[in-house]
């Protein structure tokens, strides 16, 4: 009996050891936003907790690519942080120097909905979650 108890408590501990190891997930957000879509968005996004949400975090690249660029590509760096929750509900937030925006929603093939930003109206946003 010693010997059952002592396989099933080192086989919990084996499983929560690989549960502990296992490496973090990694998600590539890309999209558009802005009224006419001039704003190409791309984030590389690392899993940082996991369970019923699953919370991301990383670096995030707005590219404007209007037709009203002049110069080259306008170019704004930031983070983005991205909840998903076990019924598919997307929570956003996109972080640029000056700005915040979120967004929320069903996420599906992607999001197609709207941001709402700290200094700016509500602003239109596509995001596919790969």
């Amino acid at each position: 009996m010693k010997a059952f108890g002592l396989a099933v408590v080192l086989g919990i501990v084996a499983t929560l050891f690989v549960a502990m190891s296992a490496p973090a997930r990694a998600l590539e957000v890309t999209g558009f936003s802005g009224f006419l879509g001039g704003w190409e968005v791309t984030a590389n996004v690392t899993e940082t907790a996991s369970g019923r949400t699953r919370d991301y975090r990383g670096p995030l690249v707005m590219k404007h690519i209007g037709l009203c660029t002049q110069g080259g590509p306008e170019e704004k760096k930031g983070e983005m942080r991205v909840q998903i929750s076990a019924s598919s509900q997307l929570n956003a937030t996109l972080s640029v120097p000056g700005t915040e925006c979120t967004a929320s929603g069903p996420l599906s093939d992607g999001y197609n909905g709207t941001m709402t930003c700290s200094d700016r109206q509500v602003i239109p946003l596509r995001l596919r979650v790969k």
